[in-house]
């Protein structure tokens, strides 16, 4: 337990917000950013995890962001990028501008937030400070519909290398690349044979293997410049 906070961004649902959980019942002070309000952020803020909002869509929003979280904490024990926006590639005009978004989210908002926030954790008094990139297993055989988001992935994970190095020894910068995780509300049966049969260990595993795997490099000190793979063997198949 640390008394400097953990930041998850992207915290609100799913993944993120199962993280933020755990990390919160294991005691540790959390804040999270969030896009938009939604009903879910109320019971988070009743367990003590603070919420800010953020657009990281824009390079002011992330200022923005970064800003105020230092109004909200004058250390931080960890962050962990987890803010993503899984958008199909765009026709036409609009092709550009579904890149720069995707770009400014996975890359640009980490570029800065992990510039500009170096002086939080270097403010813990803790002897492990981490930063994580919550990156995604298409990075390793692109996407014929999420041709941007799968390059600006790939991006995050060269930030992963180019952070570890410049921040080594005092700060670790890994990353975690997921597969498929959970479903959707709505999934029918075949697409759930279909989403299974592409992994070695035929399931949808649910959010829990990734907080396994954050604890993992959150609790180990000689871990630094890796992206470890979530995906049930997928290159198995």
């Amino acid at each position: 337990m640390s008394a400097s906070p953990i930041l998850i961004t992207g915290g609100a649902q799913r993944v993120g917000r199962h993280c933020a959980e755990r990390l919160a019942e294991d005691g540790h002070p959390v804040i999270i950013s969030y896009r938009r309000e939604r009903a879910e952020l109320e019971a988070l803020r009743e367990r003590g995890i603070v919420a800010l909002e953020a657009d990281f869509s824009t390079e002011a929003g992330i200022l923005d962001f970064i800003a105020r979280l230092k109004i909200e904490t004058s250390s931080l024990r960890a962050i962990v990028h987890n803010a993503s926006d899984w958008a199909p590639d765009s026709a036409g005009a609009q092709a550009g501008a579904t890149f720069e978004r995707l770009f400014r989210i996975h890359m640009q908002a980490p570029y800065l937030v992990n510039l500009h926030c170096r002086e939080l954790l270097d403010a813990c008094g803790e002897p492990q400070r981490d930063i994580v990139h919550i990156s995604d297993y298409v990075v390793q055989k692109g996407s014929r519909k999420h041709a941007a988001y799968a390059a600006t992935k790939a991006g995050l994970e060269s930030l992963t290398l180019s952070f570890a190095a410049m921040y080594a020894p005092s700060i670790q910068v890994n990353g975690i690349a997921p597969a498929l995780i959970m479903l959707n509300e709505g999934d029918d049966e075949a697409y759930i044979e279909k989403v299974r049969a592409k992994s070695a260990m035929g399931t949808v595993p649910g959010p829990g293997v990734i907080y396994q795997s954050l604890r993992y490099l959150l609790d180990n000190r000689y871990v630094t410049g890796i992206t470890l793979p979530v995906d049930g063997g997928r290159h198995l198949r």
